[in-house]
C-alpha cells in the first residue's frame, strides 16, 4: 500500500478574517506623546461595519441613530485630547458590530435588537462568529489601552483615566433632562471631583450617576482598566444634542478642557 494522502475535503476551512483589506484599523490612538495626566478613552466613538459584514442588514439611517454610535463624542474627544495634550484612543467600529465597553459574557455585547430596531446580521451568531468579532476588534482594542497603563504604570506616571461618551436626549418615551451624565461604581474619587466642578458652573444639570449606572457586568473599562488598576477614573456622558455639530464639540472641549485642568484629585486616598 502507498503512502496515507489525507482528503483535504475533510479539512475545516479557515474562517476568512473579518476585517478586509479595505477596512479600517479597530482603533485610531491620537496624541501618542501626550504629556498630560489624562487618558481619554473612547469605546463607541466610530460607526464603520466590517465589509464582510454588509452593514448588518440595516440601512444607514439607523445606522447613523446612538444605537450605531456615541453621536459626537469622537469630535469632542479629538479637541480635549488636542487641548489637553492628552493621549487619547478612539474606536472605530459601530457598537452594533460589537460593544467594546460590554463584558464578553454580557448579552448585549453584540446586540440583536438595540431600542427596538432589530439587527439581521447580528441574528444567531455561532460561537465562532462571536469569537471572530471579539478577536479582531474587543480584544485589540482593550489590549492597546492595556499596553498604555502597562507603560506609564513602569514609568510612574500619573494617570487620570476618563472613558468619553454621548447618550441619546429621549429614551423610551423620556426625556433625559441632564447635560451631562457622571458615572462610577465603587471608586468615587475622581467621579465626585468631576460631578461637583461640572455643577458649580453654573449652567448644567449633572447627573449622579445618570442616565446610567456602571457594574461589572454591565461594563467594560471601569471595572477593568480603572478599579482593576486602582488608577483615579470616570466615566463622563454628555447629552448627544449638544455636541452634534463641530460648535458643539469645540464648546464642550473648551470646558472640560478648563475643568479638567482645574481639578485637585491627586491627594484623594483610595477608597
Amino acid at each position: 500500500m502507498g503512502p496515507h494522502v489525507a482528503d483535504s475535503r475533510a479539512l475545516p476551512l479557515a474562517a476568512a478574517p473579518l476585517l478586509g483589506a479595505e477596512d479600517p484599523a479597530p482603533f485610531t490612538v491620537l496624541h501618542p506623546a501626550g504629556r498630560s495626566a489624562y487618558v481619554l478613552i473612547a469605546d463607541h466613538a466610530g460607526q464603520q461595519v466590517p465589509g464582510v459584514l454588509a452593514n448588518l442588514g440595516l440601512p444607514q439611517v439607523e445606522r447613523d441613530r446612538h444605537i450605531g454610535l456615541d453621536i459626537g463624542i469622537a469630535g469632542v474627544t479629538r479637541e480635549l485630547a488636542r487641548l489637553l495634550d492628552a493621549w487619547a484612543i478612539t474606536q472605530t467600529y459601530s457598537r452594533l458590530v460589537i460593544d467594546c465597553n460590554r463584558p464578553l459574557a454580557s448579552p448585549t455585547l453584540i446586540p440583536e435588537v438595540s431600542d427596538h430596531t432589530v439587527v439581521p446580521g447580528n441574528a444567531g451568531l455561532s460561537a465562532a462568529q462571536r469569537q471572530q468579532r471579539i478577536d479582531a476588534i474587543h480584544a485589540p482594542y482593550h489590549a492597546r489601552i492595556a499596553a498604555e497603563l502597562d507603560a506609564r504604570a513602569g514609568q510612574q506616571r500619573p494617570t487620570l483615566l476618563v472613558m468619553m461618551h454621548s447618550f441619546t436626549p429621549r429614551m423610551n418615551g423620556a426625556d433625559r433632562p441632564w447635560h451631562a451624565g457622571v458615572l462610577y461604581h465603587q471608586d468615587t474619587r475622581l467621579a465626585h471631583a468631576l460631578l461637583q466642578a461640572l455643577r458649580d458652573e453654573g449652567d448644567l444639570v449633572v447627573g449622579d450617576n445618570e442616565p446610567y449606572s456602571v457594574s461589572s457586568t454591565s461594563d467594560y473599562a471601569v471595572p477593568v482598566h480603572g478599579e482593576g488598576r486602582g488608577l483615579l477614573h470616570v466615566e463622563l456622558e454628555i447629552r448627544q444634542d449638544l455636541i452634534a455639530d463641530a460648535a458643539g464639540q469645540r464648546a464642550w472641549a473648551e470646558r472640560l478642557a478648563r475643568v479638567f485642568t482645574a481639578l485637585d484629585v491627586t491627594a484623594r486616598p483610595t477608597p
